[in-house]
């Protein structure tokens, strides 16, 4: 016998008793700390952003092409890719080529672009974390990872929850879910902190609003 057909046969045995399907799961769990107004939940998202080292701005929707624009130019960004659904008057203040998201695409072409630009699903204040979900606005998860700046676009209050449970709410688990908690970063056994290993080194989020 195997190691796989013993953890197996562990596994059926351990499930053996356990009710079937049409039992109801218990969710009497806490879904949010605290009594929070709309205000309040983007305050806690903002500050929580930047505690994990997110660059974070805050703009009115007629504002928001010239902030990308003017983010983009102080980054140096001669080169930026952009989800299909993605809305072109975001970009209309930027002189950056635009890299579009196609299968095709390699990791290497993806790697010379200087930024992605896209929106979010969802953004959970408690914890600080955008959520992308692969939809047309967003575009496939590759290329929020591999390019080393990512301009995310979160419309508030309507994309602000204040708990994971909210959100899970919202998000369809068949998805292809990205979660976001800052800049990608790891750290070695001296806990020396690395920036940009798993994904982009530089996470810019903007609250509109």
């Amino acid at each position: 016998m195997s190691s796989r057909e013993r953890i197996l046969g562990r596994v059926r045995r351990a499930l053996s008793e356990v009710p079937g399907d049409d039992t109801p799961i218990t969710r009497d769990y806490l879904r949010v700390h605290g009594d929070r107004g709309a205000e309040e939940t983007v305050e806690l998202l903002a500050e929580n952003l930047a505690d994990y080292r997110a660059l974070v701005h805050r703009c009115s929707p007629d504002e928001l092409p010239s902030l990308i624009g003017r983010l983009l130019a102080e980054r140096g960004a001669k080169s930026v890719v952009v989800p299909p659904g993605l809305d072109a008057g975001w970009l209309s203040a930027t002189g950056a080529d635009r890299v579009e998201d196609t299968v095709a695409s390699t990791a290497e072409e993806l790697d010379r672009v200087d930024s992605v630009v896209t929106a979010c699903a969802v953004a959970i204040a408690e914890t600080g974390t955008i959520v992308l979900d692969g939809s047309p606005d967003q575009g496939r998860r590759r290329i929020t990872l591999v390019p080393d700046h990512h301009l995310c676009v979160v419309r508030v209050p309507e994309q602000v929850v204040s708990s994971v449970p909210q959100a899970l709410e919202q998000l369809d688990p068949a998805r292809p879910l990205t979660w976001i908690s800052g800049p990608s970063a790891t750290s070695d056994i001296e806990l020396d902190r690395v920036e940009g290993v798993h994904g982009p080194r530089t996470l810019e989020v903007i609250l509109v609003g």
